[in-house]
């Protein structure tokens, strides 16, 4: 039984629904891409579809708009796949569970992905339409958008002829998106120098968790925990109380999530371990403390493990790299003078894992000024240069664009005729600080005006996700009404 049955907008809760069926997580949008293709051989619509599974469907204009100029419709397939605590769930065969409660839509224990199925889901039901004008349509569904944006930078973009685009990859009907900011991702590599760890080492488990994660971009300006961060001052204070190593370590979930767990396995001489375990319960305190309001539920444990792991750091690389943790830049790092409130460029501290030579950590900087973007970069280069001894850093995925903000947009003006006649009342022109894919269209296409049309989403890239449908069912008349306005 349909659990979205009777929630407006219909046409477009409908392929929403579908689509959270599919396995979505980024690298896995196979069964998504084969739906969209079915559909649109279904309809008799020409598509293309890539190696990577981007796929772009065209539709023609309806009568009267069949010479109008095309336009571009843009969101992406992929999802963040993040499971809350203690919950069990296979994405790959169960899809995403949904529930409705009240004005919200949420789904059973992990992300949504509402970001950004929503748009994928509007531009699916006016593929389906047969009594909305439009002009010429060219449905661009990207893939791993949430990795570094690797679908829209693949993507061949000489399919298209449309110089009009219109991307549904926002969270806020207030707003219409008229520039976003660029970012690039960077890996250091730590060499753990593995020992054997002496007999009668005592193993202590440190578990940070209940963060409340989020947005690498969204969020980042909330002050919430970065387990990264924390897990590492953690770590530190316990080498400082008793010399020990890292037998193990991680955190996170990707490089554009906000972390909100981690974990360090640490081996203990036996007689500081009381020591040890106080001085980590004494920073545990201070750090909830810290983070009261911020991550209220913040939930910090240390015990005694069985089984004693095979190898551990040496001691130097376990002090190296809580030091270097120490010292990457994290959270916002500029403010934004030309547009007062926003920030300009910010560093996220995203994902720590355990490698065959030791651990990999992935930070992604997103700024609305390229050097600026390239600044923090070179910052993060040059910790792993002063650390030495193992360590490196690396540049990896793309160095995404930044949208620039056109003030004498036609597209723009268009939306702001639109959304007055349906919503009531002026929208706010936003100029943002996340980073999309959409620098890298408008820099590939010439002459390509371009906005952005968003509807209320909460808690991205957590569990805690929802999307507000009764947000959903006002946008879809004014996306409609755009769709109208467009004839010229």
């Amino acid at each position: 039984m349909s659990v979205l049955q009777g929630i407006e907008p219909q046409e477009v809760m409908g392929f929403f629904e579908q689509l959270s069926a599919k396995h979505r997580c980024s690298q896995h949008e196979k069964q998504a891409t084969d739906f969209i293709a079915d559909f649109a051989t279904s309809r008799a619509l020409v598509f293309h579809r890539d190696a990577l599974d981007n796929i772009i469907v065209k539709k023609p204009g309806t009568p009267g708009y069949e010479n109008s100029p095309t336009v571009i419709l843009h969101g992406h397939i992929d999802m963040v796949c993040k499971l809350d605590d203690g919950v069990l769930h296979d994405f790959a065969t169960q899809g995403v569970k949904l529930k409705v409660d009240g004005d919200r839509i949420r789904a059973e224990g992990t992300t949504l992905g509402a970001d950004n199925g929503l748009g994928i889901s509007y531009m699916l039901a006016l593929l389906d339409s047969t009594d909305i004008p439009h002009p010429p349509l060219e449905c661009v569904m990207t893939v791993m958008e949430e990795m570094g944006k690797v679908g829209g930078d693949s993507i061949d973009l000489k399919l298209l002829t449309g110089k009009r685009m219109i991307d549904f990859n926002w969270i806020d009907e207030k707003q219409l998106l008229a520039g976003c900011s660029g970012d690039v991702s960077c890996r250091l590599d730590f060499d753990a120098e593995w020992q054997v760890p002496k007999p009668g080492l005592v193993p202590l488990l440190i578990d940070l968790r209940g963060l409340r994660g989020g947005h690498c971009e969204f969020d980042i300006d909330q002050e919430r925990g970065n387990a990264i961060v924390l897990i590492g001052r953690l770590v530190r204070r316990a080498i400082q109380a008793g010399a020990v190593q890292i037998a193990r370590i991680s955190g996170g979930v990707q490089n554009n999530v906000i972390p909100a767990e981690a974990e360090a396995l640490l081996m203990a001489p036996p007689e500081a371990t009381g020591a040890i375990e106080a001085a980590v319960a004494a920073l545990a305190a201070d750090i909830r403390h810290e983070f009261r309001l911020a991550d209220p539920d913040m939930r910090i444990a240390t015990r005694r493990v069985d089984d004693p792991p095979a190898q551990a750091f040496s001691p130097r690389a376990s002090a190296r790299l809580v030091q270097a943790i120490a010292l990457m830049p994290n959270g916002i790092t500029n403010q934004n003078l030309d547009v007062p409130g926003n920030w300009e460029t910010s560093n996220n501290i995203g994902l720590m894992k355990m490698t065959k030579p030791g651990v990999e950590i992935i930070c992604t900087i997103t700024s609305a000024v390229t050097s600026r973007k390239h600044a923090v970069l070179d910052q993060l280069m040059l910790l792993a240069d002063l650390a030495g001894e193992g360590v490196s850093a690396t540049q990896i995925g793309l160095d995404a664009p930044e949208f620039p903000w056109n003030p004498n947009s036609t597209m723009l003006q268009i939306a702001k005729d639109s959304y007055e006649r349906v919503m009531g009342h002026k929208p706010d022109v936003l100029v943002s600080v996340c980073s999309l894919e959409l620098g890298m269209f408008t820099q590939r296409i010439a002459g390509l005006d371009t906005i952005g049309i968003g509807t209320n989403l909460y808690d991205l890239h957590s569990p805690k996700e929802s999307m507000d449908h009764t947000s959903a069912a006002r946008v879809w008349p004014l996306i409609k009404d755009v769709m109208r306005s467009l004839k010229h």
